[in-house]
């Protein structure tokens, strides 16, 4: 099955139209009423806004006009919107994909080449976003408020020092077993910067006083938006859980929204929306699970003013989809792809490359289910990730450390997060049907 097939001609179809629309920009007075206004609202203001993110304010024209130099450097750059995933590199249908399309970046640069000219509202209004509270959830305005919200014990995260780690239990409250629909965590306030990651697993007391854990909840990672898992599939909340919070933070915070300065009672906040509690019983039902994919082979490390890789391979005895991958790193990792090898044709194919990787803005690339790759047993995935320890790298703390494998945020890791939902053969060979009617359509 050539799981690539649909994409490539979806990128084929999509370079041909980005032509033609590119020409539009060339051609064309480009006005921040007539063009770049919409651009602006629809993409940027979720973290340019009072109370967000975004280090200024993009919700008028006037506070537009004055950034429009560095706009253009950042957009033209694909620096902004920060959603770092390689154009032209394996499957490129993405639920929640934050990149704008190449016409939209043309009509950005276009217009401040112009001179960032207003243009004429006429009857119209500048356009309002349709966003969520900045502290509120972000798949709240789709799935309604969260089912269940769950928060870690509270944590003072001092101005500076050394790196700090919370491992804690706390109740979960479910009392029987319920399928997953989204789950996404946040810190509350100030803690975004300070909280390096947060991972939550599901375990589950057993007679003997041991604790059985049944996978992650979920990883949390700075910037990461959260998951939504695919119609007819269900990623287990077992009955009489607790959750097991493992929690990472750096004092002072990491990269541009870092405060640098004390957090008192810091709590981190996970979120999960349920399916109805009779979603269980649906026929065909398929079970996806969250896990950590390792890439090191042998010991990581990486010399003063120095690059390297780490690759790691994984096959499955029975058929797979992966339905998300989720690279993760620290301040010297720029760069990850995710490919899968067929043994018996000796073919590789992408899945999908991220080329300017930053450590502050960590995405679950969560696939479209109709593009998701579907993995037959015994074809291997093959996992890279690249390290840049040297000047050129704008995240860099220090090029002339030696730097190794560990946990702190000054150390590198080497793993994928990913969403795999297993299948059987039937549902296999279904799925493969079914993608082979769509793409011939």
């Amino acid at each position: 099955m050539k799981i690539m097939q649909k994409a490539c001609f979806g990128v084929a179809m999509a370079m041909f139209g980005l032509q033609a629309q590119s020409s539009l920009a060339a051609d064309t007075e480009v006005t921040y009423a007539d063009h770049v206004a919409t651009i602006i609202t629809e993409n940027c203001v979720v973290c340019h806004r009072e109370g967000g993110i975004g280090p200024m304010q993009l919700t008028s024209y006037d506070q537009v006009k004055v950034w429009a130099p560095l706009i253009k450097m950042r957009v033209e750059n694909r620096q902004m919107p920060p959603y770092a995933y390689d154009h032209g590199i394996g499957i490129q249908e993405l639920q929640g994909d934050w990149r704008l399309s190449q016409a939209d970046i043309d009509l950005v640069v276009a217009w401040v080449d112009q001179g960032a000219a207003l243009g004429e509202w006429g009857d119209r209004e500048h356009p309002v976003a349709d966003l969520p509270e900045v502290d509120g959830w972000s798949f709240e305005q789709d799935l309604g408020a969260p089912s269940l919200i769950l928060s870690s014990i509270p944590i003072d995260i001092p101005a500076n020092g050394n790196d700090l780690w919370s491992k804690h239990y706390i109740p979960s409250g479910i009392t029987s077993d319920r399928c997953i629909k989204a789950v996404q965590v946040k810190p509350r306030g100030d803690a975004k910067a300070v909280v390096h990651h947060a991972n939550s697993f599901f375990e589950v007391p057993q007679e003997d006083g041991t604790m059985e854990r049944f996978g992650p909840v979920t990883e949390y990672a700075m910037g990461k938006w959260g998951e939504i898992m695919p119609e007819g599939v269900c990623r287990t909340a077992p009955a009489n859980a607790q959750v097991f919070w493992d929690i990472h933070m750096f004092p002072g915070g990491v990269g541009s929204t870092a405060q640098g300065k004390a957090v008192k009672d810091n709590v981190v906040e996970l979120a999960i929306w349920f399916h109805d509690e009779d979603y269980a019983d649906t026929a065909n039902l398929m079970k996806q699970e969250l896990g950590l994919y390792g890439l090191r082979e042998g010991e990581l490390l990486i010399p003063p003013n120095g690059k390297t890789m780490t690759q790691g391979f994984h096959s499955f005895d029975h058929p797979v989809r992966i339905d998300s991958f989720q690279p993760h790193g620290h301040l010297r990792m720029n760069a990850a792809s995710l490919e899968v090898f067929y043994p018996e044709t000796g073919r590789t194919e992408a899945i999908g490359q991220i080329s300017n990787w930053s450590a502050t803005w960590h995405h679950s690339h969560l696939f479209e289910p109709s593009a998701a790759p579907l993995i037959p047993a015994g074809a291997v995935l093959v996992m890279k990730q690249w390290y840049d320890n040297t000047a050129a790298n704008p995240n860099n703390p220090d090029p002339d450390q030696w730097v190794v494998d560990g946990s702190r945020t000054g150390d590198e890791m080497s793993h994928f997060w990913l969403a795999v939902t297993h299948l059987d053969d039937d549902t296999y060979d279904q799925l493969v049907a079914e993608r082979m009617v769509a793409d011939s359509e």
